[in-house]
């Protein structure tokens, strides 16, 4: 499998391509998209937001990149905020794998070397499924240099127990068939399965739904798995306590298998839940508001400064 390879073909790539400019016109803002280079090839990443302000940065989940992320997001947050919105390298979007990208690859390295290039010494981070474990994992192994965190559609936890198979049975049961034969019923059906009562959220707006199927047709997945996913002690979940906001959804078919055992997991570990009830694994898009307002308020409780003022 082609590890490099990000698109299934060069037709594909252009038509994602140009739909994530679509993406990040419905922004609404003005946008700076950078290329940084480093060892693992090039990032991209798409800078916005408050001059001066303090610097969040922003990650996506699995099969998605930073235009479709926070399209429903990034204006509001961008009133607060200096903006930094990362695609994943090895994932949809703009950033393009290197030589160095194999087996080798280490997030942490990576994310340093993202934070680095930015002049970025201290920031405020925030994540959705891949992402939240992406912000969870760098605020453990680099403390100094995330003030305050927020996950949503990801929930830490530690490596001990069924985790990884309860996860990988939920994947299996939301996916197929439909990703299998991804015809315009079968997306739609998908993100039914998905989200909660916001799932308009995708399929009521072209662009938005556009991307989604292009994605769920022309990414190679392939190019993820370099990207290597590692549970945490519990020692390591418990030093998220107060610098960690969590935001999942009740109708997250991700998280909810877990039933009682995650809940109290949670409590043992004092990890900060807020739970929004009709909302599924799209909650920033399908609660955007919400949302917003629940990072806007935990961000604006940080004691340091990130590269810039206090979220206001």
């Amino acid at each position: 499998m082609n590890t490099k390879r990000v698109y299934k073909n060069e037709k594909a790539g252009r038509a994602i391509r140009e739909s994530y400019d679509a993406l990040l016109k419905m922004w609404d803002i003005e946008v700076k998209e950078r290329d940084l280079a480093g060892r693992y090839g090039t990032t991209h990443v798409i800078e916005c937001g408050k001059e001066g302000g303090a610097s969040l940065v922003l990650f996506h989940g699995v099969g998605d990149d930073a235009a479709l992320m926070w399209v429903y997001n990034a204006k509001d947050l961008a009133e607060h905020f200096r903006i930094f919105a990362v695609d994943t390298i090895g994932g949809p979007g703009k950033s393009v794998p290197g030589d160095g990208y194999d087996r080798s690859f280490d997030d942490v390295i990576w994310i340093d070397e993202i934070l680095d290039q930015l002049k970025l010494e201290k920031v405020y981070m925030a994540g959705v499924s891949n992402g939240a474990y992406l912000t969870q994992m760098y605020m453990i192994r680099r403390p100094g240099r995330v003030i305050r965190g927020v996950s949503m559609a990801g929930l830490p936890v530690p490596s001990s127990g069924n985790s990884k198979m309860r996860a990988m049975k939920a994947m299996m049961k939301v996916f197929l068939p439909e990703a299998l034969f991804p015809t315009d019923k079968n997306v739609r059906k998908l993100i039914g399965k998905m989200t909660g009562s916001g799932f308009r959220a995708f399929t009521e707006n072209e662009t938005v739904f556009t991307h989604f199927r292009q994605l769920m047709t022309g990414f190679n997945r392939a190019a993820m798995m370099n990207h290597k996913v590692e549970g945490f002690t519990e020692e390591e979940v418990l030093s998220l306590e107060n610098r960690l906001l969590c935001i999942a959804g009740k109708k997250d078919p991700f998280i909810m298998p877990g039933g009682t055992e995650l809940a109290g997991l949670a409590d043992r570990l004092h990890l900060n839940i807020v739970w929004i009830g009709d909302a599924g694994h799209g909650i920033n898009h399908e609660k955007a508001e919400e949302v917003d307002h629940l990072i806007i308020d935990h961000l604006a409780n940080g004691e340091d400064k990130a590269a810039g003022s206090v979220p206001e």
